[in-house]
């Protein structure tokens, strides 16, 4: 997609990166193995941005496998990174917009009408960050919706694209990280539970998807409003992207000659 980025490793598996990523992308982890999941990670990438003067950082989990844009009744897969600056041009119009992110493309059937975004919900696995946020990510489990709901709570509002969606694999098909260390077992049980005594409030467990599930209630931070930078409240569009449908046969050819420069640039 041509977007610019940079992989967090654990010092072990900088070597297995480098055969199929510029070393120069690669960010690697001052500790390894400590069994606590993505957090250390997470916190550590946060306090990186800060140190470089960020204002805002993404973090995306490492099982999203291609992004799209709902419209025209199908999916889209994109080719460059519009799906980001869409949503980092509209987050920038308004003071108070914590968390922004993009839905699992799952729950956007592309026949169906939905609404191109939602406020005030929790935001998964490809997340913009507001950097100096009083928070950090904690505890084992559900970090995610952890994080969301604290920040909801404090009066924030969460932005939840929906006209542009990632397509994350599926929990639990896929080998090694949190498949491994959290969810083998009684994982998915324990992970519910520890979200419910964090916020008992607005956390019920519910037996869904054949597991174990958390049920969170959004409903009573409906009534976060968003706090626009001019006073005027700016609506979501994306109509000055001025998008165009390629052909596969076109896109494919140019992510060649892309991925051509790249490894020649490497060498």
């Amino acid at each position: 997609m041509a977007v610019p980025y940079h992989i967090v490793v654990e010092p072990q598996e900088h070597d297995n990166y480098a055969t199929v990523i510029d070393p120069a992308k690669i960010l690697i982890l001052p500790f390894s193995n400590l069994g606590q999941g993505s957090i250390p990670a997470r916190n550590w990438i946060w306090d990186h941005a800060l140190s470089i003067g960020a204002k805002r950082h993404w973090i995306l989990d490492d099982n999203i496998r291609w992004f799209a844009r709902i419209g025209g009744n199908k999916k889209t897969q994109l080719s460059s990174g519009v799906c980001f600056l869409a949503v980092e041009k509209f987050v920038d119009q308004y003071e108070n917009i914590a968390l922004a992110g993009l839905q699992y493309e799952m729950f956007v059937p592309a026949r169906e009408k939905c609404r191109t975004y939602i406020l005030n919900t929790r935001i998964y696995s490809c997340i913009l960050i507001k950097n100096d946020l009083p928070y950090r990510w904690r505890g084992r489990y559900n970090e995610d919706t952890d994080l969301s709901l604290r920040i909801l709570k404090d009066g924030w509002c969460t932005f939840l694209c929906q006209e542009f969606v990632c397509k994350k694999t599926a929990t639990m098909t896929m080998k090694g990280g949190n498949t491994d260390q959290l969810y083998i077992g009684n994982g998915r049980r324990l992970m519910a539970e520890s979200l419910m005594e964090q916020h008992p409030d607005v956390v019920e467990i519910v037996w869904k998807w054949n597991r174990w599930q958390h049920k969170v209630d959004y409903l009573p931070f409906k009534c976060n409003k968003l706090k626009p930078k001019n006073g005027i409240m700016v609506p979501w569009d994306t109509s000055a992207f001025r998008l165009k449908v390629k052909t596969r046969s076109e896109w494919q050819r140019e992510k060649q000659e892309r991925e051509g420069s790249s490894i020649g640039s490497n060498r």
